[in-house]
């Protein structure tokens, strides 16, 4: 959809006047790296697309470059969470223009609950270029409650896309690769470099597609599946039957159970083999 169609969201000043007339500054502390070029934002909200029927919440819009992509890709519902009070005044200038489009809340995204947000459509969609020092950390928190999402499209730092995409066998495969493929499908779409950041970062950066499962790989407590997990890889040079030592009381016997040879490395498991052990763990546990 051509932004011309957005006449009042076209008028608005570029994004680097906005920033020189708020004074906004990329701060590391928030780990802001902002985004100017509006054809990376606008392929961003096209990849995140079609918004019919869905609220999309955008975490640390910043300026608003992605946010003045999404409205303009004809998102309906635009929540946009940001942390830093310097930019919630150059946020309000496009609101004003948004004919209602646009809510923003001034928080902090780690203590804040998505699922007030998914409207009556009950359809919440996360878009966003999440600030650096908080990405895993805020994935990690929104794992614990993923259901709530349709979709959620998201800028990482390259390492932790690969780390999230990561199958058995890869060195990056790890406790994130398992834990985000648990719950998710994990699409890697394109990678960016630091020259479209303002400050250039000094790594480049991945936007990712994860698409809610119905039913998570393998049935399992997610508590004792993320117990297994981290004792697993805690010690990944290690094999299972030490690494598992702490959790059960005869780790030879839960490995064969599940069918996993005695001298498997937690890097070589797919993931439905923890979720396998957590249930083996759980017997153990309502069995003491």
């Amino acid at each position: 959809m051509p932004l011309a169609e957005f006449p009042a969201i076209a008028a608005l000043p570029p994004l680097r006047e906005t920033i020189a007339a708020h004074g906004l500054s990329a701060r590391k502390s928030l780990g802001q790296n902002f985004l100017l070029d509006l054809n990376v934002t606008r392929r961003i909200a096209r990849a995140a697309g079609p918004f019919d029927g869905v609220s999309v919440l955008e975490i640390g819009p910043g300026p608003g470059g992605l946010t003045r992509a999404l409205l303009a890709e004809g998102a309906g519902h635009v929540v946009a969470v940001e942390k830093d009070r310097r930019c919630i005044a150059a946020l309000g200038e496009l609101a004003a223009v948004a004919d209602g489009r646009l809510e923003i809340v001034e928080a902090d995204a780690l203590a804040v609950d998505p699922g007030q947000w998914s409207g009556d459509t009950g359809r919440l969609r996360v878009v966003a270029n999440l600030p650096y020092n908080i990405a895993t950390a805020l994935l990690v928190h929104w794992l614990d409650d993923v259901g709530i999402f349709d979709r959620l499209v998201l800028m990482f730092q390259k390492e932790v896309a690969d780390r999230m995409a990561a199958g058995p066998g890869s060195r990056r495969y790890g406790r994130l690769s398992v834990a985000v493929q648990w719950r998710c499908d994990v699409q890697r779409l394109f990678d960016l470099p630091p020259q479209v950041f303002v400050p250039q970062p000094a790594v480049r950066s991945s936007v990712v597609m994860l698409t809610p499962r119905s039913a998570t790989l393998g049935a399992a407590d997610p508590g004792l599946f993320g117990e297994v997990a981290s004792a697993a890889f805690g010690q990944r040079r290690k094999m299972l039957r030490s690494a598992l030592g702490a959790l059960f009381a005869c780790p030879d016997a839960a490995l064969e159970r599940c069918g996993i040879v005695r001298d498997a490395r937690a890097e070589n498991l797919e993931v439905e083999a923890f979720s396998a052990l957590a249930r083996v763990l759980e017997e153990e546990r309502a069995a003491q």
